[in-house]
């Protein structure tokens, strides 16, 4: 089996695929104070509740966007599996079936990387990739695999924590359309602003994209392909048609196919 693991800035999300199935799933806190030794008794604790054997891991793939992560991580896995992980960094990228922007290779997020390697790999057509964590982060990959550029703003939820944290008569609610965009109270003035206002913003860049992409490539709007992941992409999907895919593990899926291509090359 293969152990896949997306370090992100608020969960280490870690994911057991036998072929090209997920068979177990865990997410824990990114906390870059915690020893490698306490990660170890975590995941030793978690696949001893899920009955899965170590010796059954014999290979594993990982990506961060927590530096302060990456070398704890390599020595977890290391000492869990008795194998290094491959790590996706800029090294590997020459193997990829996409190609990140010249200008941003050293710095776009290697989470953006899996997503589009499985996107592009799906469709094998212009595509934006939309994940919903801490960051907001859209992601667009023309008809050659090409990644042409990025947009990022705050996550749904830090935008909440940040309005909660900041404005001391403002609560913390709950992350879930509200009935009207006339909010009425405090909770449903909260979600109109943060939920209904996302809506807005999603729809309006996607839609920009799309026509920077034709404009640059020629690509008709309709024929791109729009995939949302990550943990709060459920909050948009019941109150807007623009995503054609949904897949909350295209993120542990690109990890996977990405082991897979430098494997095989």
């Amino acid at each position: 089996m293969l152990l896949a693991v997306d370090i992100g800035n608020t969960n280490v999300v870690l994911a057991l695929f036998h072929d090209e199935e997920v068979v177990n799933e865990w997410r824990i806190n990114s906390d870059t104070k915690r020893t490698a030794d306490e990660y170890i008794s975590i995941l030793l604790s978690l696949f001893r509740d899920a009955g899965v054997r170590l010796s059954a891991i014999d290979e594993s793939v990982m990506s961060t966007v927590v530096p302060q992560l990456l070398g704890p991580f390599i020595r977890v896995i290391e000492r869990l599996t008795g194998k290094k992980p491959l790590v996706v960094n800029e090294s590997i990228y020459c193997k990829l079936p996409v190609e990140p922007p010249v200008t941003g290779r050293h710095e776009i997020g290697t989470d953006l990387i899996c997503n589009a390697v499985e996107a592009y790999s799906l469709y094998k057509k212009s595509c934006i990739v939309v994940d919903f964590g801490t960051a907001l982060t859209f992601t667009a990959i023309n008809d050659q695999g090409n990644i042409e550029g990025v947009a990022i703003t705050p996550g749904l939820g830090t935008a909440v924590t940040s309005l909660f944290s900041n404005a001391a008569q403002l609560p913390s609610v709950p992350l879930e359309a509200p009935p009207s965009s006339l909010g009425t109270n405090t909770i449903h003035s909260i979600q109109a602003g943060i939920v209904l206002g996302y809506k807005g913003l999603v729809e309006s860049l996607i839609g920009r994209m799309k026509d920077d992409l034709h404009d640059k490539n020629g690509t008709e709007p309709a024929e791109i392909h729009v995939v949302a992941t990550g943990g709060l992409n459920s909050v948009l999907k019941p109150i807007t048609d623009v995503f054609s895919h949904v897949d909350k593990q295209l993120t542990l899926k690109g990890l996977r196919r990405i082991a897979r291509i430098v494997k095989e090359n």
